[in-house]
């Protein structure tokens, strides 16, 4: 007998491509998802860090240390911060952008944020976008700034957190459920 060996067909390999098709059209989208997820909330937990160490500045000396908007490692902002409220202040969100600080005054007319004394202060991430949203927070309706992140484009929605909690955040991650 004559062994003989037998390839694939044309339709074989048509129908093997037409079905890897259709999963990376399935599944691309949902690591797209999950990436910018992960993302998210890493930039939040940073926010949370960054505003941990606020805390403590203020507590051991009353006041926040002085800061108007973004920073670097050669600001007074992250000296004040680093090493000893926190081993290493991020700078960066997990987008690349820079994370925007107010403390004391200077958290007035941010987010519709006013009458803010020295030991107030907000910390920022501009989202996947890079640029500040038209968000005002609402003291009659605090929720409102929170929201659920139900498509690509909440990415790029601002994190903000003053005074240690969350004015625009996705829900789930700010209430915990």
């Amino acid at each position: 007998m004559l062994n003989r060996i037998r390839g694939f067909t044309l339709i074989e390999l048509l129908i093997v491509v037409a079905i890897l098709g259709i999963l990376a059209a399935l599944l691309i989208p949902n690591a797209i998802t999950a990436i910018q997820k992960a993302k998210q909330k890493s930039t939040m937990k940073d926010i949370t860090v960054i505003s941990t160490a606020v805390t403590d500045y203020v507590t051991d000396n009353g006041v926040t240390p002085i800061q108007d908007g973004q920073y670097d490692a050669t600001a007074v902002f992250y000296d004040a911060l680093s090493p000893f409220y926190v081993k290493v202040l991020p700078i960066n969100d997990q987008w690349g952008n820079n994370f925007m600080a107010y403390c004391g005054t200077a958290c007035d007319g941010n987010y519709g944020i006013s009458g803010a004394a020295g030991d107030d202060f907000v910390i920022a991430s501009y989202g996947r976008a890079g640029q500040l949203e038209a968000f005002s927070f609402d003291v009659n309706d605090p929720e409102a700034g929170l929201f659920v992140v139900s498509q690509a484009a909440h990415f790029n929605r601002d994190l903000v957190m003053w005074n240690g909690s969350w004015i625009r955040a996705p829900r789930t991650a700010a209430t915990g459920t």
